[in-house]
């Protein structure tokens, strides 16, 4: 009885401890559903919990202000951040097969260079990508921002990862004495064991692209060309006495929804991805 009730106590604590970091973690969240309300000289007057009536009015704000031009920013976002999401996920599994699978020299040396390219961090090389684009005439162009993140170590590492644990070389062995090619395996075979680990890249690097502002604004200069981050950045940095902040918490607001929307259709994948990847069996 005591063992049971011992463990009733521990279940109500868990509970409460879990409720209060979600209200901890949901809070900004209200704050800025809330204040994607109000109007701006309420904002600046402090936060108030109760929602106020500006909401249609912040949303015409953002979306029929040409200088913005939210709907093209949303677009171009998503292109970009769909682009990335896929050819990365993909690219990199197909990496992490060949380490995997194939037996050859120098095979533990590039397994260990491209974890080392995981250490040196965008900003490095970012003055000579920039400078390497104007040569090539490649700015204001999406080509910059898409093709590089066939390059991602940790992509590449999390697949590599997966497999170990998901893959068995029996199967891709049993596939080519069938007489399949490798191609064909891995994008007949092996895609779908990866899915999983699909899912949870494809996450990570949406958002990761969707909330990127450092390389866009170094590379982007046309208005019809630039992305949420941009936009956000332009209307935050508004003369102060036409400073709009429902405005800017609209905006705020619309670039959530997309991501979360990627969030909700793949989230059954984190958790069995995440733990796959990371425990090797």
């Amino acid at each position: 009885m005591s063992n049971s009730r011992a463990l009733l106590i521990r279940r109500v604590i868990s509970y409460v401890v879990l409720t209060i970091f979600a209200i901890i973690s949901l809070f900004p969240f209200f704050i800025l559903i809330i204040n994607m309300t109000r109007e701006s000289a309420d904002i600046q007057q402090g936060f108030s919990p109760l929602p106020g009536t500006y909401l249609i009015k912040n949303f015409k704000a953002v979306m029929n202000k040409p200088d913005w031009a939210m709907l093209a920013a949303l677009r171009n976002s998503f292109i970009i951040s769909a682009s990335c999401a896929f050819l990365s996920s993909y690219f990199s599994a197909l990496t992490a097969y060949a380490i995997h699978v194939y037996d050859f020299r120098l095979k533990k040396f590039l397994f260990t260079f491209i974890l080392m390219i995981m250490m040196v961090p965008t900003q490095v090389s970012a003055l000579g990508f920039v400078q390497m684009m104007n040569d090539w005439e490649l700015t204001n162009n999406f080509i910059p921002l898409i093709i590089p993140s066939i390059a991602a170590p940790a992509t590449f590492f999390f697949m590599k990862q997966y497999m170990d644990s998901a893959l068995p070389l029996e199967i891709v062995e049993a596939a080519r004495i069938d007489g399949c090619g490798e191609f064909r395996t891995f994008n007949s075979l092996v895609t779908p064991i990866l899915k999983p680990a699909f899912a949870v890249q494809g996450i990570f690097i949406f958002v990761s692209s969707w909330n990127n502002f450092f390389i866009p604004a170094l590379i982007l200069d046309k208005p019809e060309l630039r992305t949420l981050p941009l936009v956000i950045n332009l209307i935050r940095s508004a003369d102060y006495t036409k400073f709009d902040m429902g405005a800017v918490y609209m905006a705020v607001g619309i670039s959530i929804i997309p991501v979360a929307i990627v969030y909700l259709v793949l989230s059954k994948f984190i958790i069995r991805g995440i733990a796959l990847g990371a425990v090797k069996g």
